[in-house]
């Protein structure tokens, strides 16, 4: 029957988006436990307790449901490194886009493993989505490293590449040692590491960023 009539438990009718959000839902948690190769389109509709059929009705196939989650995922990362480089002061900015990957780390540990840790990484399509979201996050933090050096485009997305790695990486790192250290600790050594990485190059003098903001990174030392 068409998924959209699919009953619920209380028997009313859950709509189309919904019970494509309850897949998604059902999903993260089977490749979060199981990785790519492991989960079975079974046990994603037996977690979500729909049949099969209702499941390939919203995909038509395991690689696909797992595009659709890291699309879904990742743009709430992208929004959220957004949200913090929209700030208008660049220390401000870098402190908060820091927060937002160990916010989403904590918040949404198993989608964070699935975009950063995935077993299909591989995948061309796979890849290329990973690779949009580092990019993105990259040509976003590029915006601050202009504003505080000297460095051209193409040098600033490089080196955010660099720094927003670093971020993603001590995020990880922080996920997978529990409480050894406090996530307010843990945002602040990594925003201060990042702050001087970009005080290692040339900086725009106080006053003259490229955007007419002050500069906000101190010099190193």
């Amino acid at each position: 029957m068409p998924d959209d009539l699919h009953t619920t438990a209380r028997g009313g009718r859950l709509p189309r988006t919904e019970r494509r959000a309850q897949l998604l839902e059902a999903a993260l948690g089977v490749f979060a436990e199981n990785g790519y190769h492991q989960a079975a389109m079974d046990d994603i509709a037996a977690r979500a307790g729909v049949s099969k059929p209702v499941l390939y009705q919203h995909f038509p196939g395991k690689l696909e449901l797992y595009l659709a989650l890291i699309d879904r995922h990742a743009s709430e990362l992208e929004q959220l490194v957004r949200d913090a480089l929209a700030l208008d002061d660049n220390k401000v900015r870098i402190r908060t886009m820091v927060a937002a990957y160990f916010d989403f780390v904590s918040h949404e540990g198993a989608a964070f493993r699935l975009i950063f840790e995935s077993d299909l990484a591989n995948e061309p399509e796979v890849r290329r989505r990973l690779d949009e979201i580092v990019l993105t996050c990259a040509e976003a933090m590029a915006g601050i490293i202009r504003d505080e050096t000297e460095l051209g485009q193409e040098e600033a997305v490089m080196i955010g590449v660099g720094l927003v790695g670093l971020a993603q990486t001590a995020a990880r790192h922080w996920l997978s040692h529990g409480e050894a250290i406090s996530k307010e600790t843990a945002t602040r050594i990594t925003g201060a590491l990042i702050r001087r990485g970009i005080a290692a190059f040339p900086l725009v003098p106080r006053g003259e960023g490229a955007d007419g903001r002050e500069s906000a990174v101190a010099p190193a030392g």
